[in-house]
């Protein structure tokens, strides 16, 4: 194949579920040879089993750059190389920022901001070696302003500016950024939150289209899978939230916002409510990767 994926060593991030997996899964049949990278080590490599041959896994924090600079060499030895690079891993932490925890807040902005920071630092050297494709993982919670999610908007507007300055910086030297803004998509996470919060899918109901539909996995993986072919700039899943990006100023002006209030002063006190009654901060499938103690030591297998 010519599609510019069919031999690349392509490094994923939050791979052992959701969209990693799946992108992880269409771009091995494109070619590609993955080195999966999370915290899930009985996924990943059931993952990698299911992948086939040339693949490989390490169990890693992204905010931990001793244990992501020892995935990016063990990757570049195993695998000759990184040419492309996906920051894709994420959390979400549950509730307001007056409800929830200041270390469930100030964590999702740890995983979701500064672990890109630090993949792209670790990364780097080998990525400019190939002359390859960064694409970071963004959402369309950069676009436009929705109660209850602010640290994990923040930090995924944080990783847009991040990209966006970080093209003019690696331009020169042969190397691409792309940043995908999905909205929301059929993962684990979301699914916790649906899950937990019956506020959150009142929240959906309300939403202007295309903010408040949910996405096929497989249709966003999709999308990540032809931005990286064509080292595309920009990526938004769906399709429909491109003209609203450019947008987004008038989604946050007064008159939306005052929109936006009449429609959750009812919904946000209900979400806090719901949140301090789970009892944690995180979803059912978030809470162990987003509380565990950093992993000390990285496990890798070639399957």
């Amino acid at each position: 194949m010519t599609d510019g994926i069919s031999g690349k060593v392509v490094l994923i991030t939050g791979a052992a579920r959701g969209i990693g997996a799946e992108l992880a899964r269409m771009l091995a049949t494109r070619g590609a040879r993955l080195s999966l990278v999370g915290l899930e080590p009985d996924r990943l490599a059931a993952l990698a089993r299911e992948l086939g041959d040339g693949h490989v896994w390490f169990e890693c924090d992204v905010t931990d750059q001793a244990a992501l600079e020892r995935a990016v060499e063990g990757t570049a030895q195993t695998l000759g190389g990184i040419d492309v690079v996906v920051a894709n891993a994420g959390i979400a932490s549950n509730g307001t920022v007056a409800v929830g925890p200041v270390d469930a807040l100030v964590r999702t902005i740890e995983v979701n901001l500064i672990g890109v920071v630090r993949t792209v630092s670790a990364t780097l050297p080998h990525v400019t070696a190939a002359r390859g494709y960064y694409l970071l993982v963004s959402s369309a919670a950069a676009l436009a302003p929705l109660p209850g999610i602010s640290t994990y908007a923040a930090a995924k507007s944080g990783v847009e500016q991040f990209g966006n300055v970080l093209r003019l910086e690696v331009a020169h030297k042969g190397v691409g950024v792309g940043i995908a803004h999905p909205s929301w998509i059929d993962t684990d996470m979301v699914r916790d939150v649906q899950h937990d919060l019956a506020s959150f899918n009142e929240m959906l109901a309300i939403l202007p289209w295309p903010f408040g539909s949910i996405t096929p996995v497989q249709t966003c993986a999709a999308a990540f899978v032809k931005a990286i072919g064509r080292r595309k700039r920009k990526v938004y899943v769906p399709g429909a939230l491109a003209p609203l990006a450019a947008l987004r100023y008038l989604l946050a002006s007064p008159l939306s916002e005052y929109v936006m209030r009449r429609r959750t002063r009812r919904l946000i006190p209900q979400a806090e409510r719901e949140v301090l009654n789970l009892n944690r901060s995180f979803g059912l499938n978030s809470a162990e990767r987003a509380c565990r103690p950093k992993v000390e030591d990285t496990t890798t297998r070639e399957r």
